[in-house]
């Protein structure tokens, strides 16, 4: 029974403030989250990554190990999807995105944090900035087909991961003032950003069902399957195991869609938007189960 309650205070926030957003995106429908999506990018994130970094147990040996799995992870994922984009006859290069990067941050980052503590927050959080990276880099490139450094130069939460991994490596005391405004940031910023994702979720539509169907499959299926492949062969446990395997379980990156907009044709976009609103929902029910089994077997 204790099991089932734990379940129930890591998950119930989480649905709860995407479910307000999403009854306040219908309610509101002109309702604009671009000054969300800045505020989280540039300000939120970068005071996440620093805060959970620097206040937790978290170290550099901790950071630069799943900087290997996330990368190793990413790279299958990206086989599969290309294999199968192939075989499908689809874009390889424009939806490849919505398959390997899941939505670690609007959605795995809280979770972490409720299962695992500051701890689960700060591995969530390194595994998160890599994601970041491979955003603004890989999701561009595959969008625009050209490769830019702007993008990456331009990315606050890079600079962040460089500061905060400094403190790390040299075992640096994070200022107390510091310290108290990362935090007040980093809760906000975590309300903000389910608050947007249920605003997202009410505006996109799904528009080619049974593809998308099949893409939500790859990502919210074999995707904890493969992260729990690297549990078991990396031979992770407690709170490590329970991150990787959660974060890897997320449904499609909204910010997939967000940069797809920018730079794919409209046929494209509909596609990724699809992908991620129908493996966000059924995210739903598979999230719940992977959480289950994470507090189960690696707490």
């Amino acid at each position: 029974m204790e099991l089932y309650i734990k379940l129930f205070e890591v998950l119930f926030p989480v649905f709860l403030i995407i479910g307000i957003g999403y009854w306040y995106g219908k309610k509101e429908p002109k309702f604009d989250t671009k000054f969300i999506t800045k505020f989280s990018g540039n300000i939120g994130l970068p005071c996440i990554i620093f805060y959970s970094l620097t206040s937790s147990n978290a170290d550099f040996d901790l950071f630069l190990r799943f900087l290997y799995y996330i990368l190793l992870y990413v790279g299958l994922f990206a086989i599969l999807g290309i294999l199968i984009l192939k075989i499908l006859n689809k874009d390889i290069y424009r939806l490849l995105p919505p398959l390997i990067l899941p939505n670690t941050g609007n959605m795995g980052m809280p979770i972490c944090l409720f299962a695992y503590g500051k701890l689960g927050l700060a591995i969530a959080a390194a595994v998160t900035s890599v994601i970041i990276v491979f955003h603004f880099t890989l999701n561009i490139l595959l969008a625009s087909k050209k490769f830019s450094f702007k993008p990456l130069i331009n990315c606050v939460s890079i600079y962040a991961l460089i500061i905060s991994l400094f403190f790390v490596y040299y075992k640096i005391p994070s200022p107390k003032f510091l310290e108290n405004a990362t935090f007040l940031i980093s809760y906000s910023t975590i309300f903000l950003v389910l608050m947007s994702l249920g605003v997202a979720l009410s505006k996109l539509k799904i528009f080619s069902f049974n593809e998308s169907l099949l893409f939500s499959f790859i990502r919210i299926i074999v995707g904890p399957i493969v992260g729990f492949g690297f549990v078991r062969i990396f031979n992770l446990t407690g709170i490590e195991a329970g991150v990787m395997f959660i974060q890897t379980s997320m449904p499609s990156a909204v910010l997939t869609y967000l940069i797809g907009e920018i730079y794919s044709p409209k046929k494209i976009v509909n596609s990724i938007a699809s992908t991620v609103v129908l493996s966000t929902f059924l995210s739903f029910i598979t999230v719940p189960i992977v959480v289950f089994l994470s507090l189960k077997y690696f707490y």
